[in-house]
């Protein structure tokens, strides 16, 4: 795993004067494109065709990740909005609501069971000594972010994308791979 990382972060165009700041915000994009957006395109395709639909994503156009991947994060943030370029660029085409209409990012869970149900499933892999991730997080704040009361279940974490049930899923998730895969970390 280690390889791939180094190999795809190997293929990240540089720009002339980057800040290191900026350099790994592309590295992360690119990341993203090349191993996460393929998962997700992936699970798209499985899902939509076991329906016998065709599903298409206008916004992972090859030619627009191409641009966009190369624009300036004050850009793409203008107006200090998430997709502020495109909402700006669509005024007076789409009606004002949907251009002000606020992201819902794919998954998204809003039933407190969901919660519920992540929370459970985390709250033992944390008891399990053994768990793999417990090498990478920092289990106080974990718990922190267990807590429903808390912030973590109201502010979105990574933007506008994961609450706290989506943030645990996501813990969930890496905990399973790396036990899975048998990963061993080394500190």
């Amino acid at each position: 795993m280690d390889s791939n990382y180094k190999q795809t972060i190997a293929k990240v165009p540089i720009l002339p004067n980057e800040l290191k700041e900026e350099r790994r915000q592309r590295e992360l994009f690119f990341l993203n494109i090349k191993w996460f957006m393929v998962t997700l395109l992936n699970r798209k395709d499985r899902m939509s065709m076991s329906n016998s639909l065709e599903v298409r994503v206008p916004f992972a156009d090859y030619r627009l990740v191409e641009y966009l991947f190369n624009t300036p994060k004050a850009m793409k943030f203008c107006d200090d909005r998430e997709k502020g370029l495109l909402r700006r660029a669509l005024k007076g085409i789409l009606p004002e609501d949907i251009i002000e209409r606020k992201k819902s990012p794919y998954p998204k869970t809003h039933n407190p069971l969901y919660g519920n149900i992540v929370q459970g499933m985390l709250g033992d892999i944390l008891k399990d000594k053994s768990s793999p991730i417990l090498a990478l997080v920092n289990e106080t704040r974990i718990k922190e972010i267990m807590d429903t009361q808390g912030k973590s279940f109201i502010k979105p974490w990574y933007g506008q994308l994961m609450t706290g049930p989506q943030l645990m899923a996501y813990l969930i998730q890496v905990n399973t791979w790396l036990k899975e895969y048998k990963v061993e970390i080394k500190l």
